[in-house]
C-alpha cells in the first residue's frame, strides 16, 4: 500500500511539474506580438554595400530570396534624374551580392538621346567614392554620393532646360510683334 501511495504522490508531482512550467513567465506571453515587417528595400541595400538611393522612392514590394535573386515593384515606371537621366521600369529584376547588382533588367539610363540598359552595379571594396554602371562593354564610374539619398520620381522625361520635350517641340504661338514685322 505504502509503494501504491507513494506512485500516486510522485504521478501527482509529475503531473503538477508539468502544469507548472507550461504557464507562461508572464502575461505579455499570452498576448499575441505582432508581426515584424520586412525591412524596408532601401534598408537592405547598404547591408550588402550599396547606397540605399540606387532605387526611388515609389516602391511599393520587393522579394530578395536565399540566393540573392530579387524582385522590385515599383507604383509605375519613372524616370530619375542623377548625373544621367535613368528610367526605370515597373518591375525590376536581378541578383544581389555584397557589392554589386548583377543580372539586373529594369533600369535604363540615357546618354546622346539613346536609352542604353544597365546590366551591372558594382561598388569598390573596401568602398571608396566610386559606384560603376556596366551598360553593355562599357563600364561607367561615377560618384557614390549622388546615390546616397533615395529621390522622387518623375513620370515623364525633362529636357536639360526644365521644358518637357512636348513643350521644345511645340511651335510658338504668333503675336503681334510677327504681324508688324510682316508688313513694315
Amino acid at each position: 500500500m505504502t509503494s501504491n501511495n507513494f506512485n500516486s504522490h510522485l504521478i501527482l508531482a509529475l503531473i503538477s511539474l508539468f502544469f507548472l512550467l507550461s504557464i507562461p513567465k508572464s502575461l505579455s506571453d499570452l498576448v499575441p506580438q505582432p508581426k515584424t515587417s520586412p525591412p524596408a528595400v532601401w534598408d537592405i541595400l547598404p547591408k550588402y554595400g550599396l547606397p540605399a538611393g540606387l532605387l526611388p522612392s515609389t516602391v511599393t514590394n520587393y522579394s530578395l530570396q536565399n540566393d540573392g535573386r530579387f524582385i522590385v515593384v515599383l507604383e509605375s515606371p519613372c524616370y530619375v534624374q542623377f548625373e544621367y537621366l535613368v528610367y526605370y521600369e515597373k518591375t525590376i529584376t536581378g541578383k544581389l551580392g555584397y557589392g554589386s547588382i548583377t543580372d539586373l533588367k529594369g533600369i535604363q539610363v540615357q546618354r546622346f538621346f539613346l536609352w542604353f540598359d544597365v546590366d551591372e552595379i558594382k561598388v569598390d571594396l573596401p568602398p571608396s567614392d566610386s559606384i560603376y554602371f556596366q551598360v553593355g562593354f562599357i563600364n561607367k564610374k561615377l560618384d557614390v554620393d549622388q546615390f546616397k539619398t533615395i529621390h522622387s520620381c518623375r513620370d515623364g522625361v525633362v529636357g536639360s532646360c526644365g521644358y518637357s520635350w512636348k513643350s521644345v517641340l511645340q511651335l510658338p504661338m504668333p503675336t503681334n510683334e510677327v504681324q508688324m514685322l510682316i508688313t513694315e
